[in-house]
């Protein structure tokens, strides 16, 4: 039987054979993790008194500065993540942006004992959501991404 270009198997940069997971597991990645961020950011436009509320009971200072900040980086880092343009950059702006959000509003050790266990919960998805983008900053954005359009 004949290879036809359908059959033939995709070949990375490195020479390597592609399988579809390998192909498409980076974009549907990028998809996935990006969802909680580009959610987050469109529901503190429609919540927007409840959020500065809810940021100016933390401490933030400048909370509507911080929250206008808040809302670009989580859409706008999402985007760059979601159609690989930058992704490197957009992954690593929303890990240094999430240090300071995990360490404000999620401080398991530091809140009233029936709070624990959920600020425990958000503090260990941040750290995974932070790991993520440390993946795709060493990594990069993968073959179906405006990154490795020439």
């Amino acid at each position: 039987m004949k290879a036809t270009a359908s059959t033939q198997p995709l070949i990375n940069s490195g020479g390597q054979s592609m399988s579809g997971v390998t192909q498409f597991a980076p974009l549907i990645g990028r998809i996935l993790v990006a969802a909680i961020f580009l959610w987050s950011g469109i529901g503190k436009i429609g919540g927007f008194a409840g959020t500065l509320g809810y940021m100016q009971s933390k401490g933030v200072p400048m909370a509507e500065i911080a929250l206008v900040v808040t809302i670009l980086v989580e859409i706008g880092a999402a985007l760059m993540l979601i159609v690989g343009w930058k992704a490197r950059l957009g992954a690593a702006a929303l890990l240094i942006w999430m240090i300071p959000v995990t360490l404000v509003f999620h401080a398991f050790w530091a809140v009233p004992p029936d709070q624990v266990q959920m600020q425990t919960i958000q503090f260990f998805k941040n750290l995974g959501l932070m790991g993520a983008m440390l993946l795709i900053v060493g990594f990069g954005s993968g073959p179906y991404s405006l990154d490795t359009r020439r």
